[in-house]
């Protein structure tokens, strides 16, 4: 009796951390790595000097990036379809040591050549490669969007780190193909921009940058467009789900010139739990609007077996849910065409550092621009925590 007299008498902090160890092993297995980024902070901007060159190549079109943690390198790939030089992806130093970036921290440090499967450089026009994800094998998956007009179709193929070469390539789910009469597929400069590989390299994950020609409109201005998340099971090679993702309406900057675009640029998945972070980017002919996203596949309908949109009662699919996490407009930075983005090194405080890069289009006007973010990830339990005990700092 006074041992139980005893325990009553433990403070209420004991009880409450006996509870969340309970509950935490409890649900353990489901939730796992799953992730939230709570907190986000802009420390910094680099750009690449104008016309720069590494092996006498110049430096541009940087769509997609990715972060090698073992080396503590980046790797960028070029959108350039073979007029400026070979299809190609560059290594990149980035010196985030002092927690901050800017001008004078990356610096160009190799660059490889894509082959085919003969071991040949891809002929000019044959690719348009946009995405890029590293592996766990010293590999990297990058992905082509393709050339609708010449009936060529988009990839995602997997190159050897080292030599450039091609190694496997993905079977592309036959809705995502243009055809003759272009009624379905791709749109032209609106596929696979995207490419993301999960932290335990079980799935990889692409998406249009907007709808398919079968799906909806293209973005307009106050009219988003319905793309497609594409997940493939890296085991066995195959696409196995796809869910639908609304993008945002083009955003009006001084819209005085008539042109615009719009549309999904990159995916980062931040846990294997189908949680991600995705960019939004609108250009209106004279300026650019990014947003930054945090998304989430947890309550999104697999729609792998629907052909059309349009041919069903779209208003019934659960989309991917959408959270804002920064709309880049309000930095006091003039943003170029960011197209990628990755995680980072730890900085000096502890915290993880997130990279964005710009497509530079090999244009006079614009940069290879780079930003630098400090973001605060929380794992469920230190959430938990948070919501149980609202007064602890972590």
């Amino acid at each position: 009796m006074k041992l139980i007299k005893k325990f009553l008498h433990f403070p209420r902090i004991l009880y409450i951390i006996m509870a969340i160890i309970i509950i935490s092993f409890l649900f353990a297995n489901l939730y796992t790595n799953a992730v939230e980024i709570s907190k986000i902070e802009f420390i910094g901007e680099a750009t690449l000097p104008r016309k720069l060159t590494f092996e006498n190549i110049e430096i541009g079109g940087l769509s997609g990036i990715t972060y090698d943690a073992k080396n503590n390198l980046y790797y960028a790939i070029s959108d350039d379809r073979g007029e400026k030089a070979n299809p190609r992806f560059y290594t990149l130093k980035i010196d985030l040591s002092k927690g901050i970036l800017q001008n004078g921290d990356i610096v160009p440090v190799g660059v490889t050549t894509l082959l085919n499967k003969d071991n040949q450089p891809f002929a000019s026009g044959e690719t348009d490669t946009e995405g890029m994800a590293l592996t766990n094998q010293d590999t990297v998956f990058i992905s082509s969007e393709g050339d609708v007009r010449q009936l060529i179709n988009p990839f995602i193929q997997e190159f050897s780190l080292a030599s450039g070469k091609t190694l496997r390539k993905l079977s592309i789910p036959t809705k995502f193909l243009p055809n003759q009469n272009l009624k379905q597929g791709i749109r032209n400069n609106l596929a696979f921009e995207s490419l993301t590989i999960t932290p335990d390299n079980q799935h990889l994950f692409t998406a249009t940058e907007n709808a398919l020609i079968q799906d909806g409109t293209a973005a307009k201005p106050n009219i988003g467009s319905p793309s497609r998340i594409l997940q493939y099971n890296l085991r066995n090679n195959l696409p196995e789900k796809e869910f639908l993702y609304k993008t945002e309406p083009v955003a009006e900057i001084l819209n005085i010139t008539g042109r615009f675009a719009s549309g999904l640029p990159d995916l980062l998945a931040l846990d294997n739990q189908g949680h991600f972070l995705s960019i939004e980017r609108s250009f209106t002919g004279l300026g650019f609007a990014v947003s930054l996203f945090q998304i989430s596949l947890e309550a999104a309908d697999d729609i792998h077996n629907i052909d059309s949109l349009l041919a069903v009662d779209s208003q019934n699919i659960k989309p991917v849910k959408k959270k804002l996490l920064l709309d880049l407009r309000t930095l006091d930075v003039l943003l170029d065409n960011i197209e990628g983005l990755t995680l980072g090194p730890r900085l000096p405080d502890g915290q993880r550092s997130l990279i964005l890069i710009s497509d530079n289009n090999f244009h006079s006007l614009q940069r290879n621009q780079f930003l630098a973010f400090k973001i605060k990830i929380e794992s469920p339990i230190i959430r938990l925590l948070r919501r149980l005990i609202p007064s602890l700092q972590f």
